[in-house]
């Protein structure tokens, strides 16, 4: 492709080794401003890239905090970016965040800090769906809403469908609600390696409800309950009996199971899951003295169970700001936050070391072969990455 430029107007025209490709119409890019020609010639001064990177951030955070959609999408997929350039314009950005989230904390107290729901439950249990019923009740009541729905990566390609969005069509269309689909690319626990960085950005933005749907694999989406104020499970009236429920272990770390679906004829086998769960909640620990995770029949479909389910959701969120809980388990989530990214990156770390690189792929073949145990490999590849071999 080549760029013709005149003093304003610039067109393109295709080329294909180095002559113009037949009948290849000119597409007229449009008028460009006098002052902004400089940057498209060769002999362009030289950019602080720096002090461009920092103006860049700060006018992002100031869109951010006014609430801007689009500022809210494009800082996501700032911190999404594994560029090491972006990466270093997305921790500047939280810098500004996490400090604007602390003074409006010293300022307005709880009344600052957002609900935050994590939503799990196996594939089916209509989690797309009850998201949208609730996000309208909610969005009709005043509140700001933001979805960050996590779609499972192909292991092969490593893409995701993203559909999250698509099956939630009004309340995409709400303009107080924001959801943003993102691919796990490999996470484990349910949710992405940038989930936590998500929702504060959200929280920056004035989104008052934020609800975290997992991937919904049904067993390992633990990662969720350490990045939530409250942890939501939702099963399907197909979901098994009161065994099948203590199997679960997520269900140790729930606030509230929901069993959708809960009409037509349908309905009996809620009640008799719902009844299951309760049973089987007997025998599971629970996580506060002052809360039993209670079990709730809902339909997303006719709306039935809805507001008497939210109801409860701010039963729990006002028992835990009373007792001083919320407050706690808002500062474990940074903890938490910290050793993820610890754990992401030290990985990451050994991946990339010279010394690991250079031996990886011999030291799998000596697996594959049995030649040395999975153990050994480790062992080696490990004191070559420490150096201590």
């Amino acid at each position: 492709m080549r760029v013709f430029r005149n003093l304003h107007y610039l067109t393109v025209q295709t080329y294909k080794r180095g002559k113009v490709k037949p009948n290849c119409p000119q597409i007229n890019i449009g008028f460009i401003p006098s002052y902004s020609q400089r940057f498209l010639s060769h002999d362009s001064p030289t950019i602080d890239t720096k002090a461009a990177i920092s103006t860049s951030t700060s006018t992002l955070f100031q869109k951010l905090v006014e609430g801007e959609r689009s500022a809210l999408a494009r800082a996501i997929t700032l911190v999404e970016s594994q560029h090491p350039q972006k990466q270093a314009s997305a921790q500047n950005l939280l810098s500004m965040v996490l400090k604007d989230l602390k003074k409006r904390f010293q300022n307005l107290g709880h009344q600052s800090l957002s609900f935050r729901i994590g939503l799990t439950g196996p594939p089916g249990a209509g989690k797309s769906t009850f998201i949208e019923t609730l996000g309208k009740l909610l969005t009709a009541q005043g509140y700001k809403v933001a979805v960050l729905a996590v779609d499972p990566s192909s292991s092969t390609t490593g893409g995701s469908l993203l559909g999250d969005k698509t099956r939630m069509q009004e309340l995409s269309a709400d303009i107080n609600a924001f959801i943003r689909p993102s691919p796990a690319s490999g996470c484990l626990g349910g949710v992405t390696r940038s989930t936590n960085e998500a929702i504060a950005l959200c929280e920056c933005a004035g989104y008052d409800i934020i609800i975290v749907e997992t991937v919904g694999v049904g067993q390992s989406e633990y990662h969720v309950a350490s990045m939530v104020d409250m942890f939501v499970m939702i099963v399907s009236p197909a979901g098994g009996d009161e065994l099948q429920g203590l199997k679960k272990g997520i269900v140790e770390l729930v606030d509230l199971v929901v069993v959708n679906k809960a009409d037509g004829e349908l309905i009996p086998s809620a009640r008799r899951i719902q009844g299951d769960y309760i049973s089987a909640l007997k025998f599971v620990r629970a996580r506060y003295k002052i809360w039993r995770p209670n079990v709730f029949c809902v339909s997303s479909r006719t709306k039935d169970g809805i507001p008497e389910l939210w109801e409860e959701m701010q039963d729990f969120k006002n028992i835990m700001l009373e007792t001083g809980d919320f407050v706690k388990k808002r500062k474990q989530q940074y903890k938490m936050w910290m050793w993820t990214l610890i754990e992401y990156n030290l990985l990451n770390a050994f991946k990339k070391h010279p010394r690991v690189k250079s031996l990886v792929s011999d030291t799998e073949s000596r697996v594959e072969n049995g030649i040395i145990t999975p153990g050994q490999a480790c062992d080696v590849l490990l004191k070559k990455f420490f150096g201590t071999d």
